[in-house]
């Protein structure tokens, strides 16, 4: 299973305008993909409120995960860009 772990960098962490983007990406993507807390809290990334109820800060810890397919690794990247822009 493909996965992408990486430290939010994003200024103030995954809040609303965040969120909305990478549930936009997961659900564009043709296979569930989720989002995993240092805790271990998993949730699908097509939930707007699942992800706002982990509150990630800047800082934190995640894995992103989906099912191989040719996409895969793209709509990773993308997600991680959301979370860790690298400007």
């Amino acid at each position: 299973m493909p996965a992408r772990r990486l430290i939010v960098s994003a200024h103030n962490g995954a809040h609303a305008r965040p969120v909305a983007e990478l549930v936009r990406l997961a659900q564009s993507h043709g296979s569930p993909v989720t989002l995993r807390t240092a805790d271990g809290t998993t949730v699908d990334l097509s939930s707007v409120l699942a992800v706002m109820d982990l509150a990630i800060s800047s800082g934190d810890a995640v894995v992103l995960e989906t099912a191989a397919s040719d996409t895969a690794d793209d709509v990773l990247d993308q997600l991680a860009e959301v979370l860790a822009p690298r400007n």
